[in-house]
């Protein structure tokens, strides 16, 4: 899978730092957000284009229209799945889309990249959906996802 495009759902720590990295390399970014581009800090920021709102406040609608619309989903996080990331992973499986999810409290980030990288070698397609906890939930999920997804967008053919 060659990554040309990120899409997300806008929420504060590992949505935004997917969205942040690829904007930073000038990679297209996109994805569904809830109704009133709801997060857990209010607004969703204008500086993120692309941003389609679904017709509900609900997370979830969002998160399972990232999966459907999405070629894979990587999920990062700090510890298991939990929460949205938890349901991501469910909506991904129950949909039949790769799906891969990293515990970053089990390797460094050098070695995330490398078993992202070797996954993503064997997927078709060209979107990556990318998800994980809000910043609330792990306050450093942000700098370690944006700095894992800015390594897999530069390493892009």
């Amino acid at each position: 899978m060659t990554i040309r495009r990120i899409i997300s759902g806008g929420q504060t720590g590992a949505d935004r730092a997917a969205l942040d990295a690829a904007l930073g390399a000038g990679v297209p970014i996109g994805g569904w957000v809830p109704k009133g581009r709801k997060a857990e800090d209010g607004p969703i920021p204008e500086r993120y284009p692309n941003l389609r709102e679904t017709d509900t406040d609900l997370y979830e609608t969002r998160t399972r229209w990232n999966v459907r619309d999405s070629d894979a989903t990587l999920i990062l996080s700090h510890g298991a799945l939990a929460g949205g990331s938890k349901k991501t992973e469910g909506f991904a499986r129950e949909m039949g889309k790769p799906v891969f999810s990293v515990d970053l409290s089990t390797m460094g980030i050098g070695d995330a990249v490398v078993a992202i990288g070797e996954w993503l070698s064997g997927l078709e397609g060209e979107t990556l959906n990318v998800a994980g906890p809000r910043a609330s939930n792990d306050p450093a999920i942000y700098e370690a996802t944006r700095e894992i997804v800015s390594r897999l967008i530069g390493a892009r053919e």
